[in-house]
């Protein structure tokens, strides 16, 4: 399996991941040192000036990251899915992403610009305006939240309607548009419990534009199987679900350490003696053992072309549920077992319990999914 992050990178990285989140701050050192080592470029083909990962090794990549500095890993993550979209769709002789893969291996950070307050639709519909400039390009008008990666982005992929080239037939607008073109504005809102580093702030675009050679795709609102549709929804949550295993992977880590060093002292023996504490450790690994093959697995399916057709939505929705749920009962588990310091902000297995709660809310939640996995097994609600 191809590795590009080398111990000697992920030590420094986990080194300032605690000045970061004490701060506030972004992970631009972070960010230079990943770019340097080809980082994002790591779903670039070879042909094309990357590093010609699969799916499948990165996912092992962004779970080491996110081991050594949750919030890094992702707000980079929001880069990759780009890439793996880019990726999803070169493999299916759908060039039209080309461009963004031979950008990112030139150095460009993609950002990841869709999410809307209130907006449960999520990629089926937006409360932005796409306006058409009338030379085939739109400006978008609209607020989105939760947006990796502000300070560093120089792309930003987002996602508007356009209600007024024909009102019978609103469609919805994928494009991209360029930090140097101006027309948003990015707020300092980011002061939360967990990801701090990551600073994705709330992002106001005010006419952000974007030209008619980066628009990608007008597709009408509601469920589409377009392969840019499909592209996004499989990388972001298989991506996202091996951010969140690899918290837990170092969570687990943390509590054999923590257990092998505490004593008690009406033992006199070391916690890993104990047997509450080894039925704890041993529930959170067992809990664990389970998502690795999941994502081994799934991850392979989109190397290997696999069809599955609306069929992926219920898989990498659901990898995703598991994925980071398990990774709450892991960080819990690892808590309870490491005792009262964990409770500390300093300590790295507190950070990892603040971190490890941002997966709740990423799409898909848990209501989503489960309507994914009723909907296939039973249809559609009626009327």
């Amino acid at each position: 399996m191809t590795t590009l992050l080398s111990d000697d990178l992920l030590a420094t990285i986990r080194g300032r991941a605690a000045i970061h989140d004490r701060e506030n701050s972004f992970f631009a050192d972070d960010l230079a040192d990943l770019r340097a080592a080809g980082y994002l470029a790591a779903l670039v083909p070879t042909s094309m000036g990357g590093a010609g990962l699969t799916l499948r090794e990165l996912c092992h990549e962004q779970a080491a990251l996110a081991g050594a500095a949750p919030a890094t890993a992702l707000a980079v993550n929001m880069h990759h899915v780009w890439t793996g979209v880019a990726r999803f769709l070169h493999e299916r002789d759908d060039d039209s992403l080309d461009w963004l893969l031979a950008e990112a291996a030139a150095g460009e950070v993609f950002g990841f610009g869709y999410s809307e307050a209130g907006n449960d639709l999520v990629l089926l519909g937006s409360r932005t305006e796409a306006r058409p400039d009338g030379a085939g390009g739109y400006t978008f008008h609209g607020r989105k939240i939760f947006t990796s990666n502000s300070p560093g982005w120089t792309r930003l992929g987002v996602m508007g309607l356009d209600s007024t080239t024909d009102p019978e037939d609103p469609r919805i607008v994928h494009a991209f548009v360029a930090r140097d073109a101006g027309g948003f504005q990015i707020l300092d809102d980011w002061d939360t419990v967990g990801m701090r580093a990551s600073q994705s702030c709330t992002t106001v675009l005010d006419g952000a534009p974007a030209p008619a050679d980066r628009v990608m795709r007008r597709i009408a609102p509601g469920p589409s199987l377009d392969p840019y549709v499909l592209g996004i929804f499989t990388s972001f949550e298989i991506l996202l679900a091996s951010v969140y295993a690899g918290i837990a992977d170092r969570a687990l880590e943390l509590a054999v350490a923590a257990v092998g060093r505490r004593t008690s002292m009406k033992t006199g023996k070391a916690y890993s003696q104990d047997p509450d504490i080894r039925w704890r450790i041993a529930t959170a690994a067992l809990a664990q053992d389970g998502i690795w093959p999941q994502i081994d697995q799934i991850a392979g399916g989109i190397d290997a072309r696999e069809d599955r057709g609306a069929g992926w939505f219920r898989a990498t929705s659901g990898l995703k549920v598991r994925a980071t749920e398990t990774a709450r009962q892991v960080v819990d588990e690892a808590i309870r077992c490491s005792g009262g310091s964990s409770y500390f902000s300093r300590s790295e297995l507190g950070r990892l319990y603040r971190d490890v709660l941002a997966g709740i809310f990423h799409p898909s939640d848990d209501e989503s999914a489960h309507s994914q996995v009723a909907q296939s097994l039973l249809g559609p609600l009626e009327d």
